[in-house]
């Protein structure tokens, strides 16, 4: 970075940093740093009866300070909480020279700074639970100042709420908002409890390829791109069912995979373009089984995140205790719109989307144009858990047809706070059947359909090896962590969610300063302090500004003449 883009704050930790190591303390010392306890082992299990926690060893961040004579105090934060930190020069200081705490403590450390302590715990005259500091060590020096978030009688002040910074600098966001972190504590425990209910089945965690020759499994658009050793295309994959299946033909009973899936579609507060899944498929069973299956597990995740099946999504409270409602897709439309999909073709229902007003374009085929009535008349009327079972075979190329109506489909999603959180199926097994669905999803391909299947035909070979019976199902982890976690944007529960390029703050030239009657060497100064466009002055108090420009000048030793405030005044525009 040009020194002229740091401000003010970031120049002087660079100063800081400069007279840190110019007193021989390294600011990023190679040395590990042994931690024996953590802020919130202590504030849980400290008992000044027992006397315990008496050598302690402690590493975080240095969060808020208090700077007083000989005695001072700061908050440390680790990744269990915070703990006051009680410094007292005389023992930081044992001997004459009391530069550590007097300048390297007192002056050289900031707030984000990284700093390892040893002492032991005790109760002060407040009754404050603290750490008494004998040892201090810098770990690491912050070169950014953190955003200050100010919190007093249960009000939190200038917060770091902005959505698009915290998911850019979610690093930022982890520190300053505890409630993020945990956010993602709570999705960490979704996935080991799904994994270790899966694990207690007997079924295998498998990983399949995130690279593939035909992106196959669903129907949406896939990211391209090319391998040069092997002049190829190849494609991040969409979902990683056909593989899945591939190995129950192999002679796997149960597999499941925990996937990075990639679709190259729109982004809003439902869908990412990097998302998370689960997809779990057992052989000999069928989806009547997977729906029992599904609901087991959901339950038990609730109760091992929340102690209870009760989880709260907005103002709603949702309950994920067995069993679900299920409900045929047939009868989810007729109840909401009065009109029967059973048996009508393209044309049939093309018409009766233009009656329900149902927005539709000509590439869409009968399975598309259903599922546009069914989004627009019944998703948001789904709040509690609900299976929507029975699709029409033009939704499911994938599965198999129903046992007693071969227009439908054994297949079932199931519905929570108006979104699907699973897909699941009695999964296809006739080669033959399959090579058809394929062949028609070819068809809508070449009418303009870009999310239509890609035919697969290794998929189709190992069909034809034999599979058995079999149930699949997947699941987005990043929605069921929204909806556990009571978040409402999936960018919430990602860590690192896309986002658009970074746009640069634009800066108004110095030229544009001086036309205003700010001297050039002033209009630097205005700058390098963070003021980088006219604009932003407008939005200034006259008065702090004139004494934060005086400071600075001295601060750096710039000599310059310091301006007037009715100067600064008319620079403002708030004469």
């Amino acid at each position: 970075m040009n020194p002229v883009e740091l401000s003010e704050q970031e120049q002087i930790r660079r100063q800081s940093l400069a007279e840190l190591r110019r007193l021989g303390i390294d600011p990023y010392p190679a040395a590990r740093f042994e931690v024996t306890a953590t802020a919130g082992r202590i504030a849980a299990d400290y008992d000044p009866e027992k006397g315990n926690f008496q050598e302690v060893t402690l590493a975080g961040r240095m969060m808020s300070r208090r700077i007083m004579g000989s005695a001072s105090f700061f908050e440390l934060q680790d990744h269990t909480g915070r703990i006051q930190v009680y410094v007292k020069r005389d023992e930081l200081c044992p001997g004459e020279d009391t530069t550590f705490y007097n300048t390297v403590f007192k002056k050289l450390l900031d707030i984000g700074d990284f700093v390892g302590i040893k002492g032991f715990a005790f109760i002060t005259q407040m009754g404050e639970l603290s750490v008494h500091c004998r040892e201090l060590t810098l770990l690491s020096k912050s070169l950014r100042p953190l955003p200050i978030v100010k919190e007093k009688d249960g009000q939190v002040f200038d917060a770091f709420v902005d959505p698009e910074q915290r998911y850019r600098m979610r690093y930022v966001d982890l520190v300053v908002n505890p409630q993020v972190r945990d956010t993602f504590v709570k999705r960490s425990k979704i996935v080991a409890t799904m994994r270790d209910f899966f694990n207690s089945k007997g079924y295998l965690e498998v990983e399949t390829p995130i690279l593939q020759p035909i992106p196959g499994g669903a129907a949406a658009r896939p990211f391209i791109t090319h391998h040069n050793a092997l002049d190829m295309p190849l494609y991040l994959r969409i979902a990683n069912e056909l593989y899945l299946k591939k190995l129950i033909v192999g002679g796997f009973d149960g597999v499941y995979e925990f996937a990075k899936d990639f679709r190259n579609e729109g982004m809003d507060r439902t869908h990412n373009p990097e998302f998370t899944v689960m997809e779990i498929y057992i052989a000999y069973k069928d989806y009547f089984w997977m729906m029992d299956f599904t609901e087991e597990m959901l339950e038990h995740v609730a109760l091992a995140l929340h102690g209870t099946t009760e989880v709260t999504m907005g103002e709603r409270r949702i309950d994920f205790k067995r069993p679900f409602r299920r409900l045929t897709m047939t009868d989810a439309i007729r109840e909401k719109t009065g009109f029967d999909i059973t048996g009508k073709n393209e044309e049939e229902l093309a018409a009766a989307c233009k009656r329900l007003n149902v927005e539709i374009d000509p590439t869409m085929g009968t399975g598309k144009l259903i599922d546009a009535i069914f989004g627009q008349y019944c998703e948001n009327e789904l709040v509690q858990p609900t299976f929507i079972i029975d699709y029409p075979i033009e939704m499911s190329p994938l599965c198999k047809r129903h046992r007693t109506n071969p227009d439908l489909t054994e297949r079932f999603e199931l519905f929570v706070n108006g979104k699907e959180l699973c897909n699941a199926y009695s999964e296809l097994n006739d080669p033959i059947d399959q090579l058809d669905r394929f062949q028609e999803q070819l068809r809508l391909s070449e009418k303009g359909d870009d999310e239509a299947m890609f035919i697969d035909m290794d998929f189709v070979r190992a069909l034809e090896y034999g599979m058995p019976t079999c149930s699949g199902m997947g699941m987005g982890i990043d929605r069921l962590t929204m909806f556990m976690t009571n978040q409402s944007s999936i960018q919430d529960v990602l860590f690192f969610p896309q986002m658009r390029p970074e746009k640069k703050a634009a800066k108004d030239p110095i030229e544009a300063y001086v036309a205003l009657g700010i001297p050039a060497e002033w209009a630097e100064v205005l700058q390098k302090m963070g003021y980088v466009t006219l604009e932003s002055l407008t939005k200034l108090a006259s008065g702090k500004l004139f004494n934060d420009l005086c400071g600075f000048n001295k601060k750096n030793k710039l000599g310059l003449t310091p301006p007037r405030p009715e100067d600064v005044k008319q620079w403002t525009g708030n004469e």
